[in-house]
C-alpha cells in the first residue's frame, strides 16, 4: 500500500525523553517530498527523514539524517487539509495538515510561514490535528475575541486596506473572533469604549496612527476608571486596565508600534497580538489643577507641540509634505516658551546611581533624600516629558532611550533656549550615534511626577503661524500628547503609574536597536 496512507501507532518506543519532551504521537508524514518520521510532544513538533538501510549494514547513512524541530510555542494555528470539488463546503478527500508557526526574520521582523505535512489516512490527521488543537488551546495568554478600532484617515488612508488584507486574514486563520469599528470621526473610539462591555472580549485593537492609539488607550483606561466607580475628574491612583491592547501600525510616524515591535510592519504586530505576547506598560496622567485631560504615554511641550500644531492645520497636504512643511515652518519661526517646571525626581537606591562615565548623565536623586519638589524656570524650546523611550524611523535609538518601558519613572528633557543652529544640530543626533543630550543647553531628569506651568504673553509674533496666533490669544498652549493635539491654558500635572496597561508587544531590551541604545548611549 502507498506509504502515505499506512497507519502508525499513536506512541512508538522512544529513547527516554525530558520533562516536557515525552511523546505524544508518533508517526510517518510526508514532507517536502519526503517520507519522515514524526514525533509531537508538549512543547515541541520534531521530525527527520526515513533514509533505506544500507545493503552492507553500515549505520553511516542513518546519521545524515536531519533533524528539524518546530517549537510549539511559535506555532499558532493548525488546519486539516481536503480536497473538495467545485461547490464543495464541507468534507472532502484527507490531504494532510498544515501548521502555520511565526518566523522570525532580521531587524525585528516576524513573518508567518506554513509547514505542510502530508498523509491520506483521515483517522491518523485527525488525531494529530486533535492533539495538535489541544496543545495551541493551552497557551492561556492568547486571545480568543478582540474589539478592533480602524482609523480610515490614518496617513495616507491605507489603514482599512492593511486591516481587511493583512491583519483580518491572521486573525481568521488563528481562529479569533473580531468585532470591528471603522471610526468616523475624532473621539468616536472613546465614545464606543466608554459603552462597551469589555468582559466580553480578550483585547482591544487599534489599526491606525500615533493618534488613534492614543485615543484608544485613553478610552480603555477611562472606561477601567467608570467601571470601577472612580471620580474620572481627580483620579491619583488609577486602576489598571481589565485587557491588552494591540497597536497596528498604520500612520505616520508609529512611535508606540516601533517602541513595542521596534519595526513599522503590521504582520509582525498582529502575530504578536495572535500569541499573546504581554508587556506591562507604565502610563501617565495628564490633568488640569481641575480635572484629568488625558491618560497618555509621552507628551511634548514647545517646538514638539508647535510643529503637531502646524501639521494638523494644514491637514489638507499630503502626508509626508505635511509633516516636512511643519518642521520647516517650526524652525523657521523658532522660539521659546516661558513657562516654570516643577518635577519631583525618582529615588533611587544609592548602590543603583550610575556610576561616572564621563559622559553627561541624567539627574537623579539618592533614596534617603526627602520628597522634595524641584523647580525650573526659564526660557524653553521644547520640553519632553516620556515614559517609554518613543522609538522611531527619525529616533531609532529613542527620543528618551535612558528610560524603558515598565520601570516606574518618567524622562524629563529640557532644551533651553539657544540657537537655532546649536539646536538643529540637537535634533540630528535623534538620527545618529552620538548622544543626543551631550548640549549644555539640554538637561536630563529622571522623575515621577512633572508640573508645567505657561507664562503668558502681552505680546504676539507677527510670523507665528495663525493657528497658533489663536491659540495663544485665547491663553491656549498647544501640547502634543502621543501625537494628539491638545490646547490647555493652566498648569499640566503629569504623573507615571507603573505598569497601568498590558500592550501586546515584547520587552525593548529585546529588541536589536534597543542594544546599539545601550551601546551609544
Amino acid at each position: 500500500p502507498d506509504e502515505r496512507r499506512r497507519r502508525v501507532a499513536p506512541l512508538v518506543a522512544a529513547p527516554p525523553a525530558e520533562a516536557g519532551e515525552e511523546p505524544l504521537l508518533r508517526g510517518i508524514f510526508e514532507i517536502s517530498k519526503r517520507s519522515c518520521d514524526v514525533v509531537l510532544s508538549a512543547r515541541r513538533l520534531r521530525w527527520s527523514p526515513i533514509l533505506p538501510e544500507s545493503p552492507t549494514g553500515d549505520s553511516s547513512m542513518v546519521l545524515q539524517a536531519q533533524e528539524e524541530i518546530i517549537e510549539m510555542k511559535d506555532v499558532f494555528s493548525v488546519k486539516l487539509k481536503r480536497r473538495r470539488f467545485a461547490g464543495q463546503k464541507k468534507g472532502g478527500t484527507a490531504l494532510g495538515i498544515t501548521i502555520f508557526k511565526c518566523l522570525n526574520k532580521e531587524k525585528n521582523k516576524v513573518t508567518d510561514c506554513a509547514i505542510h505535512l502530508n498523509n491520506l489516512s483521515e483517522d491518523h490527521c485527525q488525531s494529530w490535528f486533535r492533539h495538535l488543537k489541544e496543545i495551541l488551546n493551552g497557551f492561556q495568554n492568547r486571545p480568543k475575541s478582540l474589539k478592533v478600532f480602524v482609523n480610515p484617515s490614518s496617513h495616507k488612508r491605507e489603514a482599512t486596506h492593511v486591516y481587511y488584507d493583512q491583519v483580518a486574514p491572521l486573525f481568521k486563520l488563528a481562529g479569533i473572533k473580531t468585532d470591528v469599528t471603522v471610526t468616523e470621526y475624532e473621539g468616536h473610539a472613546l465614545s464606543v469604549l466608554k459603552e462597551c462591555d469589555l468582559q466580553a472580549f480578550d483585547g482591544v485593537v487599534c489599526v491606525g496612527g500615533d493618534g488613534s492609539v492614543s485615543e484608544v488607550a485613553h478610552g480603555l483606561l477611562l472606561k477601567a476608571q467608570m467601571d470601577a466607580g472612580k471620580d474620572t475628574d481627580c483620579i491619583p491612583a488609577p486602576v489598571r486596565a481589565p485587557v491588552p491592547l494591540g497597536v497596528i501600525p498604520a500612520g505616520t510616524t508609529n512611535i508606540l508600534a516601533h517602541t513595542l515591535y521596534g519595526i513599522k510592519h503590521a504582520v509582525t504586530a498582529t502575530l504578536h497580538i495572535i500569541m499573546g505576547h504581554i508587556q506591562p506598560v507604565d502610563v501617565c496622567t495628564f490633568s488640569t489643577p481641575s480635572k484629568l485631560l488625558r491618560f497618555g504615554f509621552s507628551a511634548m511641550f514647545g517646538f514638539g507641540a508647535r510643529t503637531l500644531a502646524l501639521a494638523e492645520n494644514h491637514r489638507w497636504m499630503p502626508s509626508n509634505q505635511r509633516k516636512d512643511f511643519a518642521f520647516i515652518k517650526a524652525l523657521a519661526d523658532l522660539k521659546p516658551e516661558e513657562c516654570e517646571l516643577s518635577f519631583l525626581p525618582l529615588q533611587i537606591p544609592q548602590e543603583d546611581c550610575p556610576e561616572n562615565d564621563g559622559k553627561k548623565k541624567e539627574n537623579i536623586i539618592k533614596k534617603g533624600s526627602k520628597d522634595q519638589w524641584h523647580k525650573i524656570q526659564g526660557h524653553f524650546l521644547n520640553v519632553s516629558i516620556m515614559a517609554i523611550p518613543c522609538l522611531c524611523s527619525m529616533a531609532p535609538r529613542g527620543l528618551a532611550p535612558n528610560t524603558r518601558l515598565n520601570n516606574g519613572s518618567m524622562a524629563l528633557i529640557v532644551v533651553q533656549n539657544t540657537s537655532r543652529t546649536e539646536f538643529i544640530k540637537h535634533l540630528k543626533r535623534y538620527a545618529g550615534v552620538k548622544n543626543q543630550f551631550n548640549f549644555p543647553f539640554v538637561e536630563t531628569y529622571t522623575v515621577q511626577e512633572v508640573k508645567v506651568q505657561p507664562r503668558l504673553k502681552s505680546g504676539l509674533d507677527a510670523k507665528e503661524n495663525t493657528y497658533l496666533n489663536a491659540a495663544s490669544a485665547e491663553g491656549n498652549y498647544p501640547w502634543n500628547i502621543d501625537g494628539d493635539l491638545m490646547k490647555e491654558a493652566s498648569e499640566i500635572h503629569v504623573r507615571v503609574h507603573p505598569q497601568l496597561i498590558d500592550l501586546y508587544g515584547v520587552n525593548t531590551d529585546d529588541l536589536e536597536s534597543s542594544q546599539a541604545t545601550c551601546n551609544c548611549i
